[in-house]
């Protein structure tokens, strides 16, 4: 019955991530044939154990490549949030790898977040049930390819949902084949610094209080009471 209804195509929002190994064909160059098969199964392993670890969903391996989903087949309310810390653990965790020689490991990532339709393209028989349809991967796929080495780029529909969570460097307006206009690209440089989750979410973004004079008059008497120790019980409902 689950199968049944994965194999159904779904709208979703998702969050799209492309990793890729950077200098392969220079690694497949070095390494010999074995050598360089345990360096890519230790490469996949440690991007699809990231990407579990925050709950992501691994859709294909492309060669040195990896295509990731954050908010299908399940969803969390926070999914950008977790591809970008995912995102920016594969970037860590794939530079720690041990290659065989003096070189390093490096992984570019960018990720992006959109509207999409995530199910079967083809018949029955050979359905492809990760296969997702919009421009979401593309534009994720094109900001991969913006990335520099050990590093992750977003999206602005990425950047708005993650909020201050993290601190970022603003890339400017980047033309991205396939996309008409310029778009705005950041660049993930690590967690933010404020103490405050509520903070870094939501910042001074808040929507003004009208015609609740009354209400606000209460809430803060209250208030005073509860500061003179006065214990005080509010219920809001809306």
């Amino acid at each position: 019955a689950r199968e049944a209804k994965r194999s159904e195509a779904e709208r979703r929002q998702l969050t799209v991530m492309f990793i890729d190994l950077v200098g392969s064909t220079e690694l497949a160059a070095r390494l010999d044939p074995e050598d360089l098969r345990e360096v890519m199964r230790a490469y996949q392993a440690a991007c699809a154990g990231v990407i579990g670890r925050f709950e992501g969903h691994v859709a294909k391996f492309l060669g040195d490549g990896v295509l990731a989903y954050f908010g299908w087949p399940q969803a969390h309310e926070d999914d950008a949030e977790r591809a970008v810390r995912a995102g920016l653990a594969a970037v860590e965790g794939i530079g720690r790898l041990p290659v065989g020689t003096e070189a390093r490991l490096a992984a570019r990532i960018g990720i992006a977040t959109g509207q999409v339709v995530v199910g079967d393209l083809t018949s029955q028989d050979a359905a492809d049930k990760d296969s997702v349809t919009g421009e979401t991967p593309n534009l994720a796929a094109r900001l991969q390819a913006l990335a520099e080495p050990g590093t992750v780029v977003i999206s602005q529909a990425t950047r708005n949902l993650i909020g201050g969570l993290f601190e970022l460097d603003d890339l400017g307006p980047q033309r991205l084949k396939g996309f008409a206009e310029p778009l705005a690209v950041w660049r993930v440089s690590g967690e933010s610094r404020l103490e405050s989750r509520f903070e870094a979410l939501h910042g001074r973004r808040f929507t003004p209080l009208v015609g609740r004079k009354h209400e606000i008059a209460l809430l803060l008497e209250c208030w005073a009471h509860a500061k003179n120790r006065d214990g005080q019980v509010v219920l809001l409902n809306g």
